[in-house]
């Protein structure tokens, strides 16, 4: 069996590196962070030419039909280099509608997505920030053959960018009487407020909808919270792989560089042995990850249980080598100026995106039968 990656995924990573070193470097980030809209409309339009905004989309509706092993490869690469786009909150309600649309829906909604003429992201968390069906409290109170929508949703990825919502919301008593809905941004009712986050390549908004009616034609067919949630998570943390390697790297440099008692304090012991534990963590939730990915691509009954793992190990290893790298880079990891405060404040952010480490551990012992 060959665990190894694919000729053409090997260069689809070659290609996303040299676009990125060439385009968006860290002072580049910096300077995108610092924006209204938090990403370069410039840039996604070029990362739209190349086929990333559709690379999981099916051919049919002008994506490149790619897996999540590929989106993986993908993601590592702009996580290396804490590109700020909505790519990552696209993708993934690009995939919702995937899964649970039919393909009338398919043929309306998707291609805008692949050709990066819109934007979408799921909004799916409420107060509650309980993951899946248990926490959807949005009302949908039957309107026609439609809903109207009266409820908040909260920590929405890109809210203020996004052009459609993939909105769950709930008519009826458990996971049965979940739904989810496409909703313009625009749609009457609809009120958008972003709020701070520490990562300013990461944009966050709460979204209140007060009696927003929704068609039944924008309802889609099914809502498999679950399946939606893995891929949502694989996703992240196929990031969070590309995020910890740039912390590690960017910290090996300084260690070589940096010069005390005559010597480069990489030489060190004590700076070695954190520098090993870091390369560690990586490499194993990296190897997690592409066992998850690969594991979603085939549906395998294994899938849940894997990305809960992955997740589960990324979200505590990431935040330890956001720490370590502050830590070896001694007073100047604080400043602005020095990029380890950048990696330390992605790892804080996609700590608890889509679960943090209690909830997926917990998760990995019911689905082991704990």
């Amino acid at each position: 069996m060959n665990f190894g990656f694919t000729e053409e995924q090997d260069l689809l990573r070659q290609e996303v590196r040299k676009f990125l070193d060439e385009n968006c470097n860290t002072e580049e980030v910096r300077k995108i962070g610092e924006t209204p809209e938090g990403y370069s409309k410039d840039l996604w339009k070029q990362i739209a030419e190349l086929g990333w905004v559709g690379l999981t989309i099916a051919e049919a509706h002008g994506g490149a039909g790619l897996g999540w092993v590929d989106l993986v490869v993908l993601l590592e690469e702009t996580g290396r280099s804490l590109f700020p786009s909505p790519l990552l909150a696209s993708t993934i309600a690009a995939a919702a509608i995937g899964e649970a649309g039919s393909d009338e829906q398919g043929v309306r909604f998707l291609p805008g997505l692949a050709d990066g003429s819109s934007i979408a992201t799921l909004a799916l968390v409420e107060a509650s920030d309980r993951l899946g069906a248990e926490g959807v409290e949005l009302a949908g109170a039957p309107d026609g053959d439609g809903f109207l929508l009266t409820g908040e949703k909260r920590y929405v990825a890109d809210a203020g960018n996004a052009d459609l919502f993939v909105v769950a919301f709930r008519v009826g008593a458990g996971d049965d009487g979940v739904r989810l809905a496409v909703v313009p941004s625009d749609a009457g009712g609809i009120t958008i407020e972003n709020t701070p986050s520490m990562d300013l390549t990461k944009r966050l908004g709460n979204v209140r909808f007060d009696g927003v009616a929704v068609a039944g034609a924008d309802v889609l067919a099914s809502a498999p919270l679950s399946r939606i949630l893995d891929l949502a998570t694989a996703a992240l943390t196929a990031e969070m792989i590309g995020a910890a390697e740039g912390a590690t790297a960017l910290t090996v440099k300084f260690t070589q560089e940096r010069i005390q008692f005559g010597k480069p304090i990489g030489q060190f012991q004590g700076v070695k042995h954190p520098l090993a534990e870091m390369y560690v963590d990586v490499e194993s939730f990296k190897s997690l990850v592409y066992y998850a990915a690969w594991a979603l691509d085939e549906e395998h009954e294994d899938a849940s249980r894997a990305v809960s793992m992955a997740k589960a190990y990324a979200s505590d290893a990431f935040a330890r080598i956001g720490i370590d790298s502050i830590q070896l880079h001694g007073g100047v990891g604080y400043t602005w100026e020095y990029d380890a405060q950048l990696y330390l404040k992605r790892s804080k952010w996609a700590r608890s995106q889509y679960g943090d480490a209690t909830h997926h551990y917990e998760r990995v012992a019911s689905l082991g039968g704990l």
